[in-house]
Parts: C-alpha cells; sequence; structure tokens
C-alpha cells in the first residue's frame, strides 16, 4: 500500500512526503524537476523523473509500487503566468491531470487528493470563505483548478473515486531540521522574498497598494505553516480511506495577517531592517482572502497547530540562513545542491 506523490520534489510536496514517511507509510514521489529538486526529496522515498501525463510512465509506476492512493501536488502555479501563457495551464493542470486519472482508475486506485487552490474563488464578496461560497476564478490558473475539482466530482459520481480537493490559502514556513524550505525561481511569495530583502539579497521589499479598505491599507492573507498543510493532506487521506465523502476542503487558520503585519514580524525575527518601497495596486488582488476552516476541522479532525505567524516567519527564516552559511561553506558544513541554489539565485546566477 503505497502513497504516490506527483510533485513530491517540489514546496508543499516535499514536506507531505517527509511527513507521510515519519507515519510510516510507504510513498513513492514522481517529478519532471521542472520546478522541483531533487534533493528536496526525502530519503528513503523513491524519486521516478517523469510526467504525470505520460500514461506509459504513471501506469508502470502504478502497478511496480503497488499504489492505492494518489496525492497530485504537481502543477503550474503562477496566476501571472497563466494569464500571459493559459494554454501551458490547460495543458500541464487539467489534461496532465486527467491523464493521471485515467491511469489511476485503471489500476483501481481509488483515493485522490488534488492540491487546489483558494484562486478558484476569485474575488470573494466576504471573509472568511467557506466552501459553500461561489467559485469564480478570475485567472486561468484558478480556472484550471476548478475544472479539476470538478472533473473529479464526476469521476466520484460515476466511478466510486474518492477524492479530497484541498483549497490551499498562502503556504509559509519551513522544515528546517529536515533541511526543507521554500525556494522557488522566480520567487513570489510575499515572507521568502521579505526575508531576502532582511539577509540583503533584495534591495528592498514592494508593497503593492497601501490603500486597500483594511486597517492599515494593505491587502490581508491567511498565511499557513507548511508543514499544517502536509499534515492535512494526511488527514484528508486517512479520512477517504475511511470512507469519509468526497469534497473540496480549505485549508487555512481563520485569522488574516496583512501585509504590512508580515514585514513586521520578519523584522522583529530577524533583527534586521527591512526596506520598503510602493508600488501600485496588482490588477486582480482582493483586499482580503481568509478561509474558513471548520470543514476540515469536522469533516477529518485537521486544525493548524503550527501557523501562528510568528512560527512561520521563524522557521522560515531558520532554513533561510540554513542555507546560507551551507552555501558559504562556513565551518564545518558542507553545501548541500539546495543550499548551492539558493546561494546561486540569491547572486543572480
Amino acid at each position: 500500500m503505497t502513497v504516490l506523490v506527483t510533485g513530491g520534489a517540489g514546496y508543499i510536496g516535499s514536506h507531505t512526503v517527509h511527513r507521510l514517511r515519519e507515519q510510516g507509510r510507504a510513498v513513492v514521489v514522481l517529478d519532471d524537476l521542472s520546478s522541483g529538486r531533487r534533493e528536496a526529496v526525502p530519503s528513503g522515498a523513491p524519486l521516478v523523473v517523469g510526467d504525470v501525463a505520460d500514461r506509459d510512465v504513471t501506469a508502470r509506476l502504478i502497478h511496480t509500487h503497488d499504489v492505492t492512493a494518489i496525492v497530485h501536488f504537481a502543477a503550474r502555479i503562477q496566476v501571472g503566468e497563466s494569464v500571459v501563457d493559459p494554454r501551458r495551464y490547460w495543458m500541464g493542470n487539467v489534461v496532465a491531470t486527467a491523464s493521471l486519472l485515467e491511469s489511476a482508475l485503471d489500476a483501481g486506485v481509488r483515493h485522490f487528493i488534488l492540491s487546489s487552490t483558494a484562486a478558484v474563488y476569485g474575488t470573494p464578496a466576504r471573509v472568511p470563505l467557506t466552501e459553500t461560497d461561489a467559485a469564480t476564478p478570475i485567472n486561468p490558473y484558478g480556472e484550471t483548478k476548478l475544472a479539476i475539482e470538478k472533473m473529479l466530482a464526476t469521476y466520484a459520481q460515476a466511478y466510486g473515486l474518492r477524492y479530497a480537493a484541498l483549497r490551499y490559502f498562502n503556504a509559509a514556513g519551513a522544515l528546517p531540521d529536515a533541511g526543507l524550505g521554500e525556494l522557488h525561481d522566480p520567487e513570489t511569495h510575499l515572507v521568502p522574498i521579505v526575508l531576502d530583502a532582511a539577509s540583503g539579497e533584495r534591495p528592498n521589499i514592494t508593497v503593492y497598494g497601501r490603500d486597500y479598505d483594511t486597517p492599515d491599507g494593505t491587502c490581508i492573507r491567511d498565511y499557513i505553516h507548511v508543514v499544517d498543510l502536509a499534515d492535512a493532506h494526511i488527514a484528508a487521506l486517512s479520512y477517504l480511506e475511511g470512507n469519509g465523502a468526497s469534497g473540496a476542503f480549505n485549508l487555512g487558520t481563520g485569522q488574516g495577517h496583512s501585509v504590512a503585519e508580515v514585514i513586521d514580524v520578519c523584522r522583529a525575527v530577524t533583527g534586521r531592517e527591512i526596506p520598503v518601497v510602493y508600488g501600485p495596486r496588482r490588477e486582480g488582488d482582493p483586499p482580503a482572502l481568509v478561509a474558513s476552516p471548520h470543514r476540515a476541522e469536522e469533516r477529518f479532525g485537521w486544525r493548524a497547530q503550527r501557523s501562528s505567524l510568528e512560527r512561520i516567519v521563524r522557521d522560515a527564516w531558520a532554513w533561510h540562513e540554513r542555507a546560507r552559511t551551507m552555501a558559504r561553506g562556513d565551518g564545518n558544513a558542507n553545501p548541500t545542491p539546495q543550499a548551492r541554489r539558493k546561494q546561486e539565485h540569491a547572486n543572480g546566477r
């Protein structure tokens, strides 16, 4: 009984593989390494380099490793890119997932966890958002994730598939003791960008808009620790394996933090000054996005445990500084490939 984790060399995927392994679950990773990193895959988890859209690869992998459940992270996730190049998102997200599901259903795999997104909601009429609020995406990325959710719902009805579509809000944080952290290229997430400014890898942090209808004028988001997200996938899988009902589930804390608040907490944790410049609003940025996580708590007993903003920033900073130290080769530390990539990214190479 093995769990296939697609995109398991990526940020959230690698943390989930680590937590699955800690719980004694057999895991195999499928990742094309287009954005994931080989060194992020925890030891003991076989890595198959390949595309989820390749049915020969997925069918063989499912059979060879006796896969009974799939946790599906592999996807394109950049909102801006989805607007300028939507075909990559419809093919890379929707068509690829349909191919993966073909192999899964043919092999009798009936448990499926989807990495979905709060982007399916678009610009919300109210917060906190519940799963019954209207799903009206405003960009191709959100549209593709919603399309996959709809596909899963029809497959559940027709073929007996059990699925959970986990709608993330803002993932952040790290698991520094395991050498796991957030490293995208390009980096688009707020916390690592602010920490790069704190360490001098960026000259400043740009805040887009300070005239929103929020207490300090900057956007408010619901930040959730990546380890809490990983644990939510495991809880959802156990729920499905216990014949829980399929559906969509918000993953958040129910509490929002503004961009200005995130910067202030980063200053407090790092003890560094963080220069800020202000830019115009970005099109499509809603003033606030906050989740109601009650359905996940009621259905599979999950609640965020590590997601105080201070804990998120502290863990992210610990990984950030550990990676920088190892990349420099300070002391007796030997640079890891991931640490080298972190430093190369910082140096603009």
